[in-house]
């Protein structure tokens, strides 16, 4: 299940579990859409972690803070650190990168 974060302050709390795998999106993003249901499809697959997803244009805050300029991008944390990055829409990579870091 996919959760959705709208204030800085409910990010900074969910993100000290671990691990937990973001996806920064915008409504208006092509891409962000398409890659929507694998994202729901891996929340599913890796129920060992927290998805969360934040819209760029309601939290601008977080994005900025994390340094997110390019939708989509999923960050991954684990005891509150960043400890990986995929940018754009690749569904192989991102899990891969799921992978590394969920159990």
């Amino acid at each position: 299940m996919v959760k959705i974060v709208s204030t800085q302050d409910e990010f900074n709390s969910i993100i000290k579990s671990s691990p937990v795998v973001i996806d920064f999106h915008a409504t208006w993003c092509g891409p962000c859409k398409m890659i929507a249901p694998k994202f729901e499809e891996f929340s599913n697959k890796y129920s060992g972690a927290t998805f969360l997803k934040i819209d760029v244009d309601e939290v601008p805050e977080v994005a900025e803070k994390e340094g997110v300029s390019s939708m989509p991008t999923f960050l991954i944390f684990a005891n509150g650190a960043r400890v990986g990055e995929v940018v754009g829409a690749n569904p192989a990579k991102l899990e891969a990168e799921i992978k590394k870091h969920v159990f």
